[in-house]
């Protein structure tokens, strides 16, 4: 459960900005094609934030689109599939 390691490194990172200031509030952004699983993330960020100053915090986080780019017309498009074809076939 790779999960677990993200949402470490973003506890880790929000208390090296932030100190020991109090936090409300995580959003982050996860690709659909970057292969992480929004309710593990939910899960590992309560486990992770535990006796932190991020304990109680809300985790938003926010679907983003895979990006691709035709090899052929060079175009870009939205994509949550692997093997997405562009409209230029």
């Amino acid at each position: 459960m790779h999960e677990l390691a993200i949402t470490e490194s973003i506890v880790a990172a929000v208390r090296e900005k932030l100190g020991g200031t109090p936090v409300r509030l995580v959003r982050v952004e996860v690709g659909r094609l970057s292969g992480v699983v929004p309710d593990a993330l939910r899960f590992c960020f309560e486990l992770a934030t535990a006796g932190t100053p991020l304990e109680g915090a809300e985790l938003d986080i926010i679907g983003q689109p895979g990006r691709g780019r035709c090899r052929d017309c060079g175009g870009e498009f939205d994509t949550d599939d692997w093997l997405a074809l562009c409209e230029c076939g």
